[in-house]
């Protein structure tokens, strides 16, 4: 027996309105869908390594707390042109590398033995080493003496421009530890001291204890200028929003009693 035919009772859908403020966008599952649109920025929302972190955090904290002129000075370190000019100086008097040291030594031994003057006077070198360096401080045998401007803890060499001025002895602060560690055949360095040089680099070690003494050890704004105090942007809009707040009700407060 044939099947009745039933009556098509399907009434066409009415089109539903799409919203304006939320097109419908269908999802892409192409390969490639999933990667995130090119040139958006997504740093804020990454969690970064705990060193990151703190390290960030620390320069905020510099920024925000009133630090006091003693450590605040090592953030006055010398530009790049001296810098240039005072490591290219230090750069011919490096330290000795320990195998050049010993080949030395066996030189002058195997001259002795040979019944020659083996009175060789050692070249200058770059001193390192924070007790080392302190000792020619105190002696005044430094003539020029470099500190790094970013020790960590900076209470290691917080009392050093200190101790330089009492003995007059010339300074710099300069970028970074790393670069003076470069110099001495090490990762970091606090600080390093250069106590003479050549006839020929003489004058060029004048001209930079001239400035070394003018920049920092006679500089007075280094011993009273405080740093940090400053707020972050949120805080800076919050002031600046009271402080015309305040400047609107004091012309309001004189218009009413017709000083205005």
């Amino acid at each position: 027996m044939a099947p009745k035919k039933s009556k098509s009772t399907d009434k066409p859908k009415p089109a539903k309105a799409s919203d304006p403020l939320f097109p419908s966008r269908p999802r892409a599952s192409v390969i490639g869908g999933a990667i995130r649109p090119a040139g958006r920025d997504l740093s804020r929302f990454v969690r970064w390594p705990k060193y990151v972190r703190l390290q960030r955090q620390r320069a905020v904290l510099y920024q925000r707390l009133k630090v006091p002129p003693s450590i605040n000075q090592f953030t006055k370190s010398i530009g790049k042109n001296e810098a240039m000019t005072v490591f290219s100086l230090l750069n011919k008097y490096r330290p000795e590398t320990p195998a050049a040291k010993k080949q030395r030594i066996k030189e002058t031994a195997a001259a002795a033995a040979g019944g020659k003057d083996s009175s060789e006077k050692t070249p200058y070198q770059v001193k390192y080493g924070l007790k080392h360096v302190t000792t020619l401080i105190e002696e005044k045998k430094a003539e020029l003496v470099l500190i790094a401007c970013d020790v960590d803890p900076v209470e290691l060499v917080l009392w050093m421009p200190a101790l330089c001025r009492k003995m007059d002895v010339p300074f710099m602060i300069v970028k970074d530890k790393a670069r003076l560690g470069a110099l001495v055949h090490l990762k970091t360095a606090a600080c390093v001291a250069i106590t003479g040089v050549s006839k020929e680099d003489s004058a060029q070690l004048n001209l930079l204890k001239n400035l070394a003494k003018e920049k920092f050890n006679d500089n007075t704004d280094l011993l009273k200028k405080w740093g940090g105090g400053i707020m972050g942007l949120k805080t800076q809009a919050k002031l600046d929003k009271r402080a015309k707040a305040m400047a609107i009700e004091e012309a309001k407060k004189l218009k009413s009693l017709g000083k205005a």
